[in-house]
């Protein structure tokens, strides 16, 4: 292995959100010390999960087939939905196991700015859903953030005339806060303390 293939790895973990050049660094020469044991399994389950990740079809997580874990539950079929923006932010409500129904992340926040739109975004696909599913309630786990209050608010309007029930998270969620960030506990008091939009 060359210095430039060492400087290149290191240069590629830099990239990964929380790690900078010294980080990375010290995770690569970690790595290359404990090579039996980290970077030759590591290697394998990068190329493993490249070829087989996959957007779930009608949630939008991430997993290895079609349809994800979480949508494939028969257990997880209790009509109701919770709405989240990203993937890291249904793994961080999935981390505090207190939410027993199905997901569905919209891939964003609306924004004018961005010229983000419904149909950038997964709604069309969620009021379809709600629809189509029987879905009772529609919790909204949105950021705490001015783009995800808007986006919250106009999912509200959308499924206000068909019959469901509209939450969102209540206290524990400061303003400003993105839920990959919480700990359990809060994410936990604010599913429990949720309130109708």
């Amino acid at each position: 292995m060359s210095n430039t293939d060492l400087d290149h790895l290191i240069e590629m973990m830099a990239k990964l959100p929380g790690l900078g050049p010294r980080s990375a660094r010290r995770a690569v020469l970690h790595m290359i010390k404990k090579r039996a044991l980290l970077m030759t399994p590591l290697s394998d389950t990068l190329q493993k999960v490249a070829a087989t990740a996959r957007e779930c079809i009608t949630c939008g997580n991430i997993g290895t087939t079609d349809l994800c874990d979480i949508c494939e539950s028969p257990k997880r079929a209790n009509s109701e939905i919770c709405v989240v923006e990203d993937v890291a932010d249904l793994w961080a409500m999935e981390r505090s196991q207190m939410f027993k129904g199905r997901y569905h992340v919209l891939g964003g926040t609306l924004s004018a700015l961005d010229a983000i739109g419904p149909d950038e975004l997964r709604i069309p696909k969620l009021v379809d859903r709600v629809t189509s599913e029987g879905i009772s309630e529609v919790i909204l786990a949105l950021n705490a953030t001015i783009d995800g209050q808007t986006t919250a608010h106009y999912i509200a309007g959308e499924l206000e005339q068909r019959g469901v029930k509209v939450t969102s998270l209540a206290q524990g969620v400061p303003i400003g806060g993105e839920l990959d960030y919480l700990d359990d506990g809060t994410i936990s008091a604010a599913l429990k303390a949720r309130k109708v939009m």
